[in-house]
């Protein structure tokens, strides 16, 4: 740990960890509903089932096929925002955001606890009322208060050791979900699809922009989406911030401030894996990307980011008996 601060214990940590982490997460599931939405209204009625590739993104498929049988978009919309039953729904992450938070109120400012708590409550009572035609402004509340809770959190708490925890789990969720939703969607689109060479292909490239909050971005940089432009911007791109490099650069970064080891160097195996995934990234170009096979470089990079997390967990963590996976639904 870095010299220069008391290092924190285990259960601290994994509380702010996981915390920012199913934060990050209600957010990203917020945002891939809301624009499911949006694109639904723009493709014809005979379009594939635009909500199954939501269910295969969250990692859930045989979980909700025995539960909910076919992908509608009120069963998808159920399991995804409110099953209290589903470890990665929205009402599921908010909840274990906010026992996290609660448990280390005394680390915490207590503006960021008012935060986490109001995101809670407000999930918590607002689905019985909520009609169809409210879905919209639902999801984009709940997007804007993850906003607000990171702007929160940057204003209000010291960028310490604690802080360098929080945002450490924040940058892994976001390189976690982009990369899955990228995957899903380029299967979709792949060239024996539907959806390929089709006038609605741009419609759907559009799509995945947006649930990861990058279209306009995409837009000043690139300019035409075209799909191998839209695989290098949110793979490879060193400046958008959920970009998979540059989220996994920024968490590397938070686990060097945390431990204080120089670049180049090792005191803990996530050092060193960190260290191997971003030479992977750094030597990677989108050509050998598609010429690989998009779907088994996404698989491979995912299965690397995963071991990744279990290097972080036994090294930071291990200490407490509590610890859940990414996709449990509560941690302490």
């Amino acid at each position: 740990m870095n010299g220069d601060t008391w290092p924190l214990l285990s259960r601290v940590a994994g509380s702010l960890y996981w915390m920012a982490r199913y934060i990050e997460r209600a957010e990203n599931v917020a945002r891939v509903i809301e624009v499911n939405l949006h694109l639904q209204l723009d493709l014809p009625s005979t379009a594939a089932n635009l909500w199954q590739p939501l269910i295969d993104a969250s990692g859930d498929t045989a979980v909700f096929r025995d539960k909910y049988g076919s992908a509608t978009q009120g069963k998808v919309i159920r399991f995804l925002a409110q099953d209290a039953a589903n470890s990665n729904s929205i009402f599921t992450c908010l909840r274990a955001a906010r026992e996290n938070a609660r448990s280390v109120r005394e680390t915490i400012s207590s503006e960021m606890w008012e935060q986490v708590n109001s995101m809670y409550l407000q999930m918590e009572g607002q689905w019985s009322k909520i009609e169809s035609r409210s879905l919209h402004e639902t999801f984009r509340g709940i997007r804007l208060a993850s906003h607000m809770f990171q702007g929160i959190t940057d204003a209000t708490m010291s960028h310490n050791e604690a802080w360098h925890f929080a945002n450490l789990g924040r940058q892994m969720e976001r390189a976690d979900k982009t990369s899955r939703i990228l995957d899903v969607n380029y299967f979709m689109l792949r060239p024996s699809a539907s959806g390929a060479g089709t006038p609605y292909e741009d419609l759907h490239w559009a799509a995945v922009l947006k649930s990861v909050s990058g279209f306009e971005m995409y837009r000043k940089k690139h300019g035409r989406i075209a799909s191998r432009s839209v695989v290098e911007f949110l793979v490879l791109d060193r400046e958008f911030p959920r970009s998979i490099h540059r989220s996994i650069s920024r968490a590397d970064d938070c686990l060097r401030a945390i431990t204080g080891t120089p670049a180049g160097s090792f005191q803990y195996s996530s050092e060193e894996r960190f260290e191997t995934l971003k030479a992977d990234l750094d030597s990677t170009t989108v050509d050998r990307i598609i010429q690989c096979g998009m779907h088994d470089y996404l698989d491979g990079l995912q299965l690397k980011m995963n071991t990744l997390d279990d290097a972080l967990l036994a090294d930071f963590f291990a200490t407490s008996a509590m610890f859940q996976t990414a996709g449990a639904a509560a941690v302490y």
